[in-house]
């Protein structure tokens, strides 16, 4: 089977409170940065890193998120009608094809860990992605595709993005313990999820790209309870630590947390200046409005 990383993991399954009234009836997922939702950004990310198997856990009232990656034949043939081809290629282009997608339940909102375990019948035996949309980043080379090309002579184990925090911001990731680091991939002895500053062992926090070997289903099976009551995926990617190599990778790009009501802000705005389309103008709407 080698490393190559066919499948990705999608945990899609959460509510979105923090975006309320907004996410009352649409997934959070669904939320648009300039004109794209979230998890379309996430989904072509994977695809642009060899991915042919799209995982998607899902909750109750996610069904617009799998329309979302459904034909629209209706919105489709008046696009035509009418020769919007710009359009009709937005809506076409980045359609996964039949059979690409699989749609699975997480019934319970257990946690990131618990999530995972949910997809393990579809993952099987191989090394898989996981992507957290919430995690956008605005990169050059999509973050999973360089992930993806470093795993290729890593000889398997688990890969985390990772990014250096404040040390006062530690208790909101998980964080690596390291044993070597070269400027760019570090080899982990350990990660501790959430540490209080005074306790952590670095600054180096793990965001939302994993790839991931499937023995982290092992401990994931046993539904160890972690912090805030959840099952943790980090307290099983350490439980492995001593049958896997663990490494981290400081990606290129820019993060933007779109699961904080300003981080969003600031991906539309980040990701409005990069379009030719948008970008003169945006500057000037910008202008006006903090001058």
């Amino acid at each position: 089977m080698g490393h190559r990383v066919r499948k990705a993991v999608f945990p899609v399954g959460g509510m979105g409170t923090r975006f309320l009234p907004a996410t009352k009836a649409m997934p959070k997922e669904m939320l648009p940065v300039v004109d794209k939702p979230l998890i379309q950004y996430a989904v072509e990310e994977a695809a642009a890193a060899g991915v042919e198997h799209f995982i998607f856990v899902t909750g109750r009232g996610k069904n617009a998120l799998e329309d979302h990656f459904d034909y629209a034949p209706e919105l489709e043939r008046l696009l035509e009608e009418r020769h919007k081809d710009e359009a009709l290629d937005a809506v076409r282009g980045f359609m996964p094809r039949s059979g690409q997608i699989s749609y699975t339940r997480q019934t319970e909102p257990l946690g990131l860990g618990h999530a995972v375990w949910c997809a393990r019948h579809l993952v099987g035996g191989e090394p898989f992605a996981v992507i957290l949309p919430d995690d956008l980043i605005l990169s050059d080379v999509p973050v999973l595709k360089q992930m993806a090309d470093v795993y290729d002579g890593l000889g398997g184990g688990h890969l985390v993005a990772a990014q250096d925090v404040l040390l006062e911001h530690t208790q909101r990731y998980g964080i690596l313990d390291v044993e070597t680091d070269d400027g760019r991939l570090v080899k982990a002895k350990g990660l501790v999820e959430k540490p209080a500053p005074s306790e952590a062992p670095s600054t180096l926090s793990i965001i939302g790209r994993y790839i991931l070997d499937p023995v982290v289903f092992s401990p994931l099976d046993r539904k160890m309870r972690g912090a805030g009551g959840e099952i943790q995926l980090t307290d099983a990617l350490a439980v492995t630590l001593s049958v896997v190599p663990f490494h981290g990778l400081r990606f290129e790009g820019v993060r933007f947390d779109c699961g904080d009501k300003v981080g969003f802000l600031q991906a539309n705005v980040a990701f409005a200046l990069k379009r030719p389309d948008l970008a003169d103008d945006v500057r000037v709407a910008l202008r006006d409005l903090v001058c």
